[in-house]
């Protein structure tokens, strides 16, 4: 049995608006806003040297996270971890997470976090102010 595909499954990180508001480039490029996904949503990050993602906990998802350019360093309640290119990583649900690029080039990583929160307010939890508070979080939609 040969099951055909109903709905758009690609997504260019040039089509996606990019979400500065805890800092970095972040392109939520597949979710359940772009490709109608039920089980999460993920996409690419670019951090410049010295720049960061403030800190933040996920209460229902698991955060996957590898670094395809750059060096970087997570730091996991308060335990910090190196982070280069090949390196992957993940956040278990609820731990408070802060990524920082240490190196001297433009960092670039891939994102997945599973599963979906029951509501898209639900999903994430600032521990820090945003470096952007004015900007609007990522859309990835969701059930309202």
């Amino acid at each position: 049995m040969t099951t055909a595909i109903s709905r758009t499954v690609k997504v260019s990180s040039d089509e996606v608006e990019p979400n500065t508001k805890r800092g970095g480039d972040i392109r939520v490029t597949l979710s359940p806003r772009t490709v109608g996904c039920t089980s999460g949503f993920g996409g690419v990050m670019t951090l410049e040297p010295g720049d960061w993602v403030t800190e933040h906990y996920h209460p229902f998802s698991e955060e996957f996270l590898h670094v395809i350019d750059g060096t970087l360093e997570m730091t996991l309640d308060g335990r910090q971890i190196a982070l280069q290119a090949g390196d992957s990583l993940l956040v278990p649900i609820g731990v408070r997470h802060r990524l920082v690029n240490t190196g001297e080039v433009t960092a670039r990583a891939a994102f997945h976090l599973s599963p979906l929160a029951p509501r898209p307010e639900l999903g994430h939890v600032d521990t820090e102010q945003a470096q952007r508070p004015g900007e609007a979080n990522p859309d990835v939609g969701g059930a309202p």
